[in-house]
């Protein structure tokens, strides 16, 4: 039979995501197989679950980025090894020369990203995803404005201290249901 130290032990462990019920939802790594994010991942037992306002943040973060017209600025918010599915290209970009001719191209339409629907998940400590619907604004070379509305999702991994974007996929809202 259990002691009331026990319970309250299990408890506390279940509660704050250091026991069993936590680790089923990370998902399970062969060991003989090291990733960047294993390589560099803050320990779980030790890192406070982020709010829904810290991951909306960094999207405000990832915004202000594109507004310093700095492709450099922008791929520094990448992971080594990310994962770019951007909006206005066909082209898949895996590391960091790809990232920057990516926005070096995107930037100079100056676009203002504005969410419009999201959904952010928190993954663990270390882990979140954010989706949903967003809008550009881009100005044309003749300062002419034009919107494109568009799906995204972000998935972030906290390595290093630091929150990055380990895989982003945007695209165009295709018309119609």
């Amino acid at each position: 039979m259990y002691s009331a130290g026990v319970a309250v032990a299990t408890v506390a462990v279940l509660f704050t995501g250091a026991g069993s019920a936590y680790a089923a939802g990370t998902p399970v790594q062969d060991p003989a197989v090291r990733t960047a994010s294993a390589a560099t991942a803050v320990p779980a037992a030790t890192t406070p679950l982020p709010t829904q306002r810290q991951i909306a943040d960094l999207f405000d973060r990832w915004n202000a980025a594109l507004a310093t017209g700095d492709a450099n600025r922008v791929a520094d918010l990448y992971a080594p090894g990310a994962v770019l599915l951007p909006t206005v290209s066909a082209r898949v970009r895996t590391d960091r020369a790809g990232i920057v001719d990516y926005f070096k191209h995107f930037l100079e339409s100056k676009p203002v990203g504005r969410i419009q629907e999201r959904f952010i998940h928190i993954l663990g400590p270390t882990a979140a995803i954010d989706t949903g619907l967003y809008q550009f604004t881009l100005t044309n070379k003749d300062g002419t404005k034009s919107k494109v509305d568009a799906r995204y999702t972000f998935v972030y991994e906290l390595r290093g201290g630091r929150w990055l974007i380990i895989n982003h996929h945007s695209s165009v809202v295709p018309t119609g249901d």
